[in-house]
Order: structure tokens, then sequence, then C-alpha cells
């Protein structure tokens, strides 16, 4: 015989009530809802570090045209991009590389931008390209005569050098493009530059 009392003790140990499921489903759903979260962050990191490691090895490849080839490569910065540029000894003037579909202009994701320094000084990037251009007259070629890149990459191998933040402004991260004096090029995270 079975007592009276116990026999609701058996339907409990049978199944979940309604409550105890729907606490599960939650759990599971803030649980995935925090998975997908961190992937659509990472995934953002690992776009600012493409765009960084495609920007090394564009300068790797300027470096080894300028040598090969003995030509004097140039690299300028807008604030959410960059062009590379190239000089010509005949003219005495920078043109923007146009025969070579690697060294094309590039712009950064929106929501992107640069900062540099150069010799440990912040340099005000503009929003668009400087005008290297050359007319006729005697103004414009003083104006194309004056322009410089932010990096030359000469044809002896010597590459200026400089510390490029590729940063996001919606969450502030960053990853740094650092060109040592000795032409070696180092990329590193906002974490290790804190470090």
């Amino acid at each position: 015989m079975i007592p009276p009392g116990s026999s609701g003790s058996r339907h409990k140990g049978r199944g979940f009530t309604l409550i105890e499921l729907l606490v599960v489903v939650v759990i599971m759903g803030i649980v995935s809802a925090m998975i997908l979260l961190s992937f659509g962050i990472l995934g953002d990191d690992r776009a600012l570090q493409q765009q960084a490691r495609r920007l090394s090895s564009l300068i790797e490849l300027a470096t080894d045209e300028a040598l090969m080839q003995g030509r004097d490569f140039g690299l300028e910065f807008m604030q959410h991009g960059y062009r590379f540029v190239e000089h010509d000894p005949l003219l005495d003037q920078w043109n923007e590389v146009t025969d070579d579909d690697l060294l094309r202009p590039r712009q950064l994701e929106e929501g992107t931008e640069f900062e540099l320094r150069l010799e440990e000084r912040p340099v005000a990037l503009k929003e668009e390209a400087a005008d290297t251009e050359s007319d006729e007259d005697s103004a414009a070629r003083s104006r194309s005569a004056a322009y410089l890149p932010h990096v030359l990459i000469l044809s002896s191998g010597d590459v200026t050098p400089f510390d490029l933040r590729l940063v996001r402004w919606a969450d502030r991260s960053e990853v740094v493009v650092e060109m040592s004096m000795a032409g070696e090029i180092e990329i590193r995270t906002d974490a290790q530059a804190s470090l």
C-alpha cells in the first residue's frame, strides 16, 4: 500500500514545471546573445588588424619595388585613407601611382580613421589627398615642388619611421602600425600598445 501523501511526490520527480522550462530558455537566450555579440566585436577587431596587415604588406611591396627599380615612392595619409605616390626625377615632382593596381588609393571602413605621429609629433591629417598635379604656370609648379608625402620609401631601402594608429570610434579600439628606424614594421593591438 502506498501512503496517501506520497503520490504527489512521485509526480513531481517525473518532469519539469513550466516555470523551470522558461528559466532554462531565458538563460540559454542570454548566453547565446553574449556569444553572438562577442563574435561581432572580435570580427571588428579582426577587420582593424586586417587593414593594418594590408598596409604593412603594401609598404613592404613598395620598398621592394623601390629597391629593384631604383624608384622613390611616398605614402600620403588622409584621415580616412591613404595613397602611394612616386617621385618623377625629370620634373622633380610627386605623382600618384596610377599604373599599379596594388598601390592604388585605399579608404578605411566607415567610422575608422588614422592618427599619425612622425618623430613623436602628431600630424594633422587632411580629409582629401593633397594636389600633386602641376600646370604650366609657375605657381602650380611651386605648389607641386613643395608637396612631400608623409612617409618616404626610397630606392636606397630607407623608409621614414612612423607611428600610425587605426582607430575605430565606436568603441575606441585601435591597432598600431609602427615603422622603426631600422626599417622594421610592427603591428600591435591597443592592449599591447598600452603595455
